[in-house]
């Protein structure tokens, strides 16, 4: 087990490699009620837990993206309130990075903020979403843009958890991992170029290493930046047209799948704009096709992501803002790029 440390608006760790039933029992301990917040997904996997006295309460909600709603967040504030909840009680979430963005929210808004622990059962939600203090639901117009910043008392990534993914899963995890690699810690690429997908599954030290690799980073910048002034936006390299991929497949796509190509798709920008080598272009893209992520999306429908690109977060006014690499660990903005080179970009990631 390694624990890192996390440093924001409150400190606390995040267990790699420890098992989360271990951990909850001590979590829980002192508390009256403790409510969990899981995938129905996950409904046969998620054991009746024995929390030393405290009362718990279980609370299913849609799989994916889909729980991520105004209409299940009131559901969790109606029920939490007919339970009785506290501001000395305990939530926790159960899942991936939808469930425990979910969970961190209901706790930041019920009571103006309750304790809360993250127990994020995928790649993606071990190195990215259960981590840093982010929470929130969508919104019709896009991802994640309600939301507070409420950081977790700790997050527990128990790696026995991943044996339950699909290689498909596991892959779109492996994207979030990948972007720490560019924008930080270029050891990353080195370890996981040429090496199979089937690989670095059957490595339990190399996919421990990978989480353990990914975490730093984002505890590294978090502690700078909590709350995205600037140089948190970093962590969303890929995202920017990664997310306008992700709404304008209706979440049919998984997330990592859609920073995939949102990071084929600025390292395209990237070179035509003079910022990158023509080396580093094919090496993303190397790397992803390496591990089974898709570099490529629909021909046709620039207009739609256009206009779903102008609805991201780092967007100011109606200048869109793009965190690029001019090379591995070296990062910065490109503002308000001509459209004629979004376009660009948009036509080499089609198919």
């Amino acid at each position: 087990m390694k624990k890192i440390a996390i440093t924001s608006e409150r400190s606390y760790e995040v267990e790699i490699g420890r098992s989360y039933l271990e951990a909850l029992i001590e979590i829980a301990q002192g508390r009256e009620r403790v409510a969990v917040i899981y995938s129905e997904a996950m409904k046969e996997q998620i054991p009746t837990f024995d929390f030393g006295g405290a009362e718990a309460f279980y609370f299913g909600i849609p799989d994916g993206e889909a729980g991520k709603s105004a209409r299940t967040l009131e559901s969790i504030w109606n029920w939490l309130g007919a339970a009785g909840f506290t501001r000395s009680d305990l939530i926790i979430g159960i899942g991936g990075g939808a469930v425990t963005d979910l969970a961190g929210y209901a706790a930041a808004s019920w009571l103006r903020g309750l304790d809360w622990v993250a127990i994020p059962t995928t790649v993606a939600g071990m190195v990215d979403a259960a981590v840093g203090g982010k929470t929130g639901i969508n919104s019709d117009y896009g991802k994640n843009l309600i939301g507070a910043f409420h950081s977790p008392i700790k997050v527990i990534a128990d790696t026995a958890w991943l044996k339950t993914l699909s290689d498909r899963d596991f892959a779109a995890g492996l994207a979030e991992v990948v972007k720490c690699g560019f924008i930080a810690d270029a050891q990353i690429l080195t370890k996981v170029e040429g090496l199979t997908l089937d690989q670095i599954r059957s490595s339990k030290e190399l996919t421990q290493e990978l989480i353990e690799r990914a975490v730093q980073v984002k505890a590294d910048v978090v502690a700078g930046d909590f709350k995205e002034s600037f140089n948190r936006e970093i962590l969303n390299y890929g995202h920017t047209f990664g997310h306008a991929v992700e709404i304008h497949s209706q979440y049919s796509l998984r997330h990592g799948e859609c920073v995939s190509i949102g990071m084929a798709f600025i390292a395209h920008l990237s070179f035509e704009s003079g910022l990158i080598s023509q080396k580093l272009l094919e090496r993303h893209l190397s790397v992803l096709r390496g591990l089974q992520l898709p570099v490529q999306y629909k021909q046709g429908e620039w207009p739609e992501l256009f206009s779903a690109m102008k609805l991201d977060k780092k967007s100011r006014g109606n200048n869109l803002r793009f965190v690029v690499i001019t090379e591995i660990g070296k990062t910065q903005r490109l503002e308000n790029p001509d459209e004629a080179a979004l376009r660009s970009a948009y036509e080499k990631v089609s198919q």
